[in-house]
């Protein structure tokens, strides 16, 4: 008996020291973290919202960290191929995708099963960046100055009126879909590869109108005057474009889409790392520097705990899961 609990004894030993040793190697690698390059996918093309976004966090958290934080567009598929691709990458912490409204609401809400990744149960959510509108612009030539004068100008025009996107099934494309759904008029989508595309043949006057996330080119090309600013798609006005009205005071009751940014990583990255992220980017939210930045591109900063981001995340999934079916737009 004296041998048998001696021995047990040694197996707890050994037991405990290798789970200690474990806990200790997961906490130095935590404490390390991160000490190499980290990536943010962006599903679009340089030049848009979300890619600007990117960059302009990934700056912040390259000079915080120490250690380079690199943003690698993989474009296409309204940037389901960059959220495919993290989902799928090793779960250490070191790939982030920039999440937003399309690739965690909208794409959700086409693709729902179809999809080769879980939105929710294969990512966690660090940290939340911001909230920004989409905006409304035509080329100054068309005759409409105001979003009433267009929607009348495209029901007295059905179908020849029409507009760029950054590709099918982005919030941009989604936010017009639904005004067409409150309003009735019939203006045919001509989606991109992402939102700099559609703005360049707008701003040339290739293209009626066009529709994209303020942040990035079109806040831009709205200040020079290259293309006139009908309307933005929040409740509120944005600080940026104080003049331009909302949909809601443009005659469309009801109408408030606001598009979100924020960081996603795999659910199985350890715990620390993503409390880390979290802990980091609203420490730079929270500061002068990255706020103005973002503030400046229209972004108006909304951190998050990593929960409460889910909840949101879950929530915009059922929200664009009814604008899909009622605009009749679930892939086939």
């Amino acid at each position: 008996m004296r041998i048998a609990l001696n021995a047990l004894a040694a197996v707890f030993a050994v037991t405990a020291a290798g789970t200690a040793q474990a806990q200790t190697a997961a906490a130095g690698a935590v404490s390390a973290y991160p000490n190499k390059p980290v990536r943010i996918m962006v599903g679009y093309s340089p030049g848009g919202g979300v890619d600007t976004t990117a960059r302009i966090v990934a700056a912040a958290l390259t000079e915080l960290w120490g250690s380079t934080v690199i943003v690698e567009n993989r474009a296409g598929a309204a940037g389901n191929i960059a959220t495919e691709f993290t989902a799928k990458a090793a779960p250490d912490g070191y790939t982030l995708v920039l999440c937003n409204i399309g690739s965690h609401g909208v794409t959700p809400a086409r693709f729902g099963k179809r999809l080769t990744y879980d939105p929710i149960a294969d990512f966690a959510f660090p940290a939340r960046i911001g909230g920004v509108p989409n905006v409304f612009m035509v080329h100054p030539s068309l005759p409409t100055r105001t979003l009433g004068q267009y929607i009348a100008y495209a029901k007295m025009h059905p179908g020849k009126l029409n507009f760029g996107s950054s590709g099918v099934g982005a919030s941009p494309h989604m936010s017009i879909e639904l005004l067409k759904t409150l309003t009735g008029i019939n203006i045919v989508h001509v989606p991109y590869k992402g939102a700099a595309g559609a703005l360049a043949d707008v701003m040339s006057g290739h293209m009626e109108s066009s529709v994209g996330n303020l942040a990035g080119g079109p806040l831009a090309a709205i200040k020079s005057g290259r293309v006139r600013a009908l309307g933005v798609t929040s409740a509120t006005r944005n600080t940026q474009l104080p003049d331009v009205p909302t949909f809601q005071e443009a005659g469309v009751p009801g109408y408030d889409v606001t598009g979100w940014y924020g960081l996603c990583t795999q659910a199985r990255v350890p715990q620390p790392i993503i409390t880390k992220i979290n802990a980091d980017v609203n420490k730079l939210l929270g500061g002068s520097a990255l706020r103005k930045r973002l503030e400046d591109q229209g972004i108006d900063i909304m951190p998050a705990t990593p929960d409460e981001f889910a909840a949101h995340v879950k929530a915009e999934i059922v929200k664009w899961t009814k604008v899909v079916q009622d605009a009749k737009l679930e892939a086939q």
